[in-house]
């Protein structure tokens, strides 16, 4: 039951959220310090979340250096090269998983 509260807590909270986000101000949103910061929070967010997601340890804290960082270091340099994004993708993976085999 209390999974159900929690789900039911966390749409409520979203929905506050949004209808919070719907009555700010229009002068506010028209500053452009917070132009400049919506544009940029979404990437600082994304980039937050690619690194914490590759070099985050599995089981406790730490950070740590295995195949999902070789598979980044390829994503990165197709990245580099221009290569298309099915292509950057497929890098990825492709390296990710030699390096998995190789080491287990």
């Amino acid at each position: 039951m209390t999974v159900w509260l929690a789900i039911g807590a966390t749409a409520a909270g979203c929905y506050l959220m949004k209808l919070l986000g719907l009555n700010v101000p229009t002068g506010l949103l028209d500053r452009p310090a917070v132009r400049r910061f919506a544009a940029l929070a979404p990437v600082a967010l994304l980039a937050a979340l690619t690194v914490l997601q590759t070099f985050g340890a599995r089981h406790g804290h730490g950070l740590v250096l295995d195949a999902r960082a070789a598979g980044l270091a390829a994503a990165g340099t197709a990245v580099l090269l221009r290569a298309p994004f099915l292509l950057v993708v497929g890098a990825a993976v492709l390296v990710t998983a030699l390096v998995r085999m190789a080491t287990g």
